[in-house]
């Protein structure tokens, strides 16, 4: 009896261990069925494959709607390396793609332990850029190849060679971007590169599609996962039209052709560029994804010319005497110089022991024969004027009051314009001068820092900035930002801080005599080389100095002065006077945007032709010492 109870003991203890792994295994399972959702994953993305289908990238057209950058269609060869077949025929999938042996194991022989780009998992890129032709050969056998897919992509290519300073260029992501952005980008996607490419990178990109795909053991498709009701498709990049004239910008790269410095065209109504040369420059069609890209590029960067440098708007210059209507204008607005003003001028500036030059010309007794002339004796004195307002002991306060139009001129500070990189120039301050010359050893006053006057010193301007000026004379006191993007061809408006209007604070019955000046200095002063049959051009011709090699030629201008639809600004580093290569440049690329053609071949032939035996250059220049210095003479 005994015996029969200690067995029945028993029995009950093994059948409640039974019953309760059992309710164990059951309440597992149920909750990882249910509430668990990481064995589900897991086994989905042993069975179904997640294939991305990429967008279309907008489409970028010149401000006439010519097509300036589109798509060609490219197939890359990927790989997952967990699904790849060891028993497959090697031999037959090199001879169809046209590889051997080698490439085959050096690129599947990736660091998947260190190397977080690549996963035995994940799909990478085997093969770029296979040929349509090799695509079709391929396609057909290409269930043969368990692991290997064609993903059908787009890359850039381009209907113009000119215009690889605004327009940018697309390449692969890096890690450090791939982090950046959390999700939107991939090994082995694009992004823009520079210019439009880059700035309006979010616009063009568009917009992956997703489709989730059933396969079985082997890797095969079977069919779409849930009928294809959760797949996303794909939605193409927004087309946009830029404010660039096509024509225009390739003819002004013709003309900047052996040289170095930048030409930058507006339309003053909008603040539309119209062309933007850095110069030299690189043909854009050999940034297309390509083999041979890579070894450009490097070329590129190895050249001691720096065409990558976007001199438009990273270069800073002493603007030299296209500064002095400013000067004019801020002396009339303080009350401190009249349209009327006269300067005797014997050919130079004396202050105490000092003497600045002036070249010889005729008299300047009023705004618009200074600066038909060009007089810099008429310009340091009204600059003194100005400095001096408040009392010689005080020269920081008239500094401040003359900086504050500058920086409403759009000076000493970025624009704002709509491409990656800009740099503000420089506008020297009290600050800078009181450290420079501080009190304890005398200080500073107007004659310290007269260069200023005349656009020398420590007074730098990015080319955006001169253009930019003209646009504002010739707008008699505006200006809008400088922008590419001119409208987005689905109508969505651009953005609105590009319709914004900024003023100059100078009240507008002050530009009659200095747009005087300018009509007369290209009738019959220092840029008669701008003259264009049947229009009106207003303008101011440069010299830059430069004690690295030759002066710089700088010339801005705009019109019809009557109704401007055009300002410019051409700066030509070692260009020697304004009127050597900056003037006739300019003329010819206003004739060619107002008119659509020239005729003038023997200049355009000297322009294109130009080079300049003198190589000692500076992109960034402050060259001239705080001390009164000779000032050029232009």
């Amino acid at each position: 009896m005994l015996n029969s109870d200690i067995y029945r003991d028993r029995q009950l203890v093994i059948q409640a261990t039974f019953i309760c792994v059992a309710t164990v295994l059951i309440l597992r399972a149920g909750y990882m069925q249910l509430l668990d959702s990481s064995f589900r994953v897991k086994a989905e993305a042993i069975t179904i494959d997640k294939a991305v289908t990429y967008p279309s990238r907008g489409l970028v057209f010149d401000r006439k709607g010519d097509l300036m950058v589109y798509n060609q269609t490219v197939y890359d060869l990927m790989v997952a390396y967990n699904q790849i077949d060891p028993k497959m025929d090697t031999a037959k999938f090199c001879r169809l793609l046209g590889i051997d042996t080698s490439y085959f194991r050096t690129t599947l022989e990736k660091d998947f332990k260190h190397n977080k780009r690549y996963s035995r998992n994940v799909p990478f890129l085997f093969m770029p850029r296979i040929s349509a032709e090799s695509y079709a050969k391929f396609q057909e056998s290409l269930y043969q190849f368990p692991g290997f897919y064609v993903q059908i992509r787009n890359i850039r290519d381009y209907e113009t060679s000119a215009g690889a300073a605004v327009l940018g260029y697309i390449s692969e992501v890096t890690q450090q971007q791939i982090d950046k952005f959390g999700g939107i980008y991939e090994t082995g996607d694009y992004i823009g590169s520079g210019g439009l490419e880059l700035s309006y990178e979010s616009v063009l990109r568009g917009k992956k599609g997703i489709q989730y795909i059933l396969k079985d053991n082997l890797g095969r498709s079977v069919g779409r996962y849930r009928d294809g009701k959760i797949d996303s498709v794909a939605v193409s990049g927004r087309d946009i039209i830029s404010s660039l004239d096509l024509d225009v910008q390739d003819y002004a790269e013709q003309l900047m052709a052996n040289k170095r410095g930048s030409v930058i065209a507006i339309e003053p109504k909008t603040g539309e560029i119209i062309c933007m040369v850095s110069a030299p420059t690189y043909d854009i069609k050999t940034m297309t994804i390509n083999p041979k890209r890579g070894n450009y590029f490097a070329s590129l960067l190895a050249d001691s010319t720096k065409p990558l440098f976007n001199r438009a708007t990273l270069a800073q210059y002493p603007p030299g005497s296209i500064f002095k209507p400013l000067v004019a204008l801020i002396g009339m607005q303080e009350g401190v110089w009249g349209a009327e003003n006269g300067v005797s001028c014997g050919g130079a500036y004396y202050y105490g022991h000092h003497r600045w030059g002036c070249h010889r010309h005729g008299g300047v007794g009023n705004v618009p024969s200074a600066i038909q002339y060009s007089c810099n004796t008429y310009f340091f004195t009204c600059f003194r004027n100005i400095i001096d307002k408040f009392g010689f002991s005080n020269s920081g306060q008239g500094l401040d009051v003359f900086n504050g139009y500058l920086y409403k001129f759009g000076l000493g500070n970025k624009l704002g314009i709509d491409l990656p990189s800009e740099r503000k120039g420089n506008v020297p301050t009290t600050a800078f001068y009181d450290r420079v010359y501080p009190k304890k050893r005398g200080g500073w006053r107007s004659p310290t820092i007269i260069s200023l006057g005349i656009g020398q010193g420590e007074m730098e301007l990015t080319s955006i900035q001169m253009a930019n000026l003209a646009a504002m004379l010739a707008n008699r006191g505006y200006y809008y930002t400088p922008h590419v993007l001119k409208a987005y061809a689905d109508g969505t408006p651009i953005d609105a801080k590009y319709r914004v209007k900024h003023q100059s604070g100078i009240a507008p019955e002050h530009y009659a005599s200095v747009i005087a000046g300018l009509q007369g200095a290209v009738l019959n002063g220092t840029a008669r080389g701008a003259q264009i049959v049947g229009i009106t051009v207003a303008g101011k011709t440069g010299t830059s100095q430069n004690t690295n090699g030759d002066d710089h030629s700088v010339f801005y201008a705009f019109a019809p002065v009557e109704d401007p639809k055009i300002a410019i600004a051409v700066f030509v580093e070692n260009g020697g006077w304004g009127a050597d290569y900056a003037v006739p440049i300019a003329s010819l690329v206003m004739e060619k945007y107002l008119k659509g053609s020239t005729n003038r071949k023997a200049v355009e032939e000297r322009l294109a032709g130009a080079v300049r035996a003198n190589t000692k250059r500076n992109t960034r220049i402050r060259l001239q010492s705080l001390q009164p210095t000779q000032p050029p003479q232009n």
